[in-house]
């Protein structure tokens, strides 16, 4: 596991980290979140040694990383894919590794091919693209066969084929029982890959929960579909809720041929060949609307509830820690609280 046991770091005056508490566990792949500046890097070079912590301590397998003997047999980790020697080779910067750790050549080979670079494994890696250089990232972490993981944005620069193959890589070494903690800003991606959630923001904890739960946390609305809007949302406004109509660009259903002599009151205005309208809806859950409606007389053509998404989730998470919001196309600095 990785344990971060009230750590804080600090840069001079600002407290980069502060009093984080955090279990990365084995058998997730664990997402770790926060806006730009929250202190996500900063924890991770913490858990490397690479940073002195002003207080409390952060450890892998129960341990200090730089007491380990032979660090790369237990945790491998990717922060940078630009740190490394342009002049070299991929095939020499893993032998270097693997020597300095007590690997087998073999296993640079080995780990070479699992990540696609064995055609280009002699050519310098200065020429390499900035996937590739993610790509011999990874190698380098995978290289100990380690049973705990860390990545730092590895999807920077990969193209749609490579994130989709770090998405099953990432996934089979969790089901293979390892310890995987991924930080990433596509959260999309993340939704798609991780397990488990960590959120932090001003270097303070602000959630730790299974990726199901957060977004449970987060009420939803419901998506309902009619011809009748204007009656149907006053009935709901009525019962407290909160209803917003939406442009979803559906299409207005075809106009039958032939249209009976009078129509009941309830279906007054709503015209067949009209548009249905969506509405969002807050406030009421899909049964309590389906029996507003039905006490009406109001036709549904849709009554779908919606989860709230990883990123909104994210958003409503963060909205008090984010440091740099966009505001007319210019980023502007909020004042440090």
């Amino acid at each position: 596991m990785i344990e971060v046991r009230g750590l804080s770091v600090r840069y001079g005056r600002t407290l980069a980290v502060d009093d984080l508490t955090c279990t990365v566990k084995p058998g997730l792949v664990t997402g770790f979140l926060g806006p730009n500046g929250a202190g996500k890097s900063t924890t991770m070079r913490a858990v490397l040694g690479l940073e002195v912590p002003a207080s409390g301590e952060a450890l892998v397998d129960g341990r200090p990383y730089a007491s380990l003997r032979r660090p790369m047999r237990t945790m491998g980790a990717l922060l940078d894919a630009g740190a490394v020697h342009g002049g070299r080779s991929a095939r020499d910067h893993l032998g270097c590794l693997a020597r300095s750790n007590g690997i087998d050549r073999a296993r640079v080979t080995a780990v070479l091919d699992q990540v696609g670079l064995t055609d280009v494994a002699g050519k310098r890696i200065g020429g390499f693209s900035l996937g590739m250089k993610q790509r011999l990232g990874m190698a380098a972490a995978l290289l100990g066969d380690p049973a705990v993981l860390m990545f730092d944005e590895p999807l920077n620069g990969l193209d749609p084929e490579g994130i989709r193959w770090l998405r099953g890589l990432l996934r089979s070494l969790a089901d293979e029982g390892r310890t995987v903690l991924l930080s990433s800003h596509l959260m999309n991606e993340m939704a798609l890959t991780a397990d488990h959630v960590i959120v932090i923001g001003r270097g303070r904890l602000i959630a730790d929960a299974a990726m199901n739960a957060l977004a449970a946390h987060f009420q939803g609305d419901v998506l309902v579909r009619t011809r009748h809007p204007e009656r149907l949302t006053a009935i709901m406004r009525a019962h407290g809720a909160t209803v917003v109509t939406e442009d979803d660009g559906a299409q207005p259903a075809a106009q039958p041929a032939a249209q009976p002599a009078a129509q009941p009151a309830a279906q007054s205005g709503a015209q067949s060949g009209a548009r249905p309208a969506a509405l969002s809806v807050h406030g009421l859950d899909a049964s309590e609307i389906g029996v507003l409606a039905l006490s009406q007389g109001i036709a549904l053509e849709e009554l779908t509830p919606r989860a709230a998404s990883l990123e909104e989730a994210f958003m409503r998470l963060t909205e008090d820690s984010t440091e740099y919001r966009s505001e007319s196309g210019t980023a502007q600095k909020e004042a440090v609280r």
